[in-house]
């Protein structure tokens, strides 16, 4: 539409940085989580469905039931409020019966206050994004260590 004048582009959303990767995540990388929280989390659900299919792949190679895994992976990348009533048992029954799964959506539910809380100070959010970085790497979960690595890596926009 740009191009043949109907309309212009008036804003575009910052460019998300990516430096090298700091020992720990400082007031830099929370202002970097903060200014790009939309494709921090997009990326984090990227991270999501690549678990699931992979918890998926596990399941149909021993033969089990994949009907416990089917239905909520639609939602699995999604915040609680936006889950219908009616797959929420189903979802809750996934997270029991896999603990992958279960982690990185309470690891999702623990990061996604972080860019917004305005209550507490900023020395204080960065000692808490360091410690959910540092408790993502001591995981078990591959995907998480490979974001919280990513997020460390995340500048600010100039």
């Amino acid at each position: 539409m740009q191009k043949i004048g109907w309309a212009k582009v008036k804003k575009l959303p910052p460019k998300m940085l990516i430096g090298d990767v700091v020992p720990v995540a400082n007031e830099k990388t929370l202002e970097a989580l903060i200014a790009n929280r939309y494709e921090v989390m997009a990326g984090y659900a990227r991270e999501m469905h690549r678990a699931t299919r992979e918890e998926l792949a596990q399941l149909k190679a021993k033969g089990a039931d994949l009907a416990v895994l089917k239905a909520p992976k639609t939602w699995l990348h999604r915040g609680d409020d936006k889950v219908p009533a009616g797959a929420r048992s189903n979802l809750v029954q996934a997270r029991a019966a896999h603990p992958v799964l279960d982690k990185m959506v309470t690891m999702r539910e623990e990061l996604r206050p972080l860019g917004l809380n305005t209550s507490q100070s900023r020395e204080q959010l960065a000692a808490e994004l360091a410690d959910w970085c540092s408790r993502a790497e001591a995981s078990s979960i591959a995907g998480l260590r490979e974001f919280s690595m990513r997020l460390r890596a995340v500048r600010p926009p100039d």
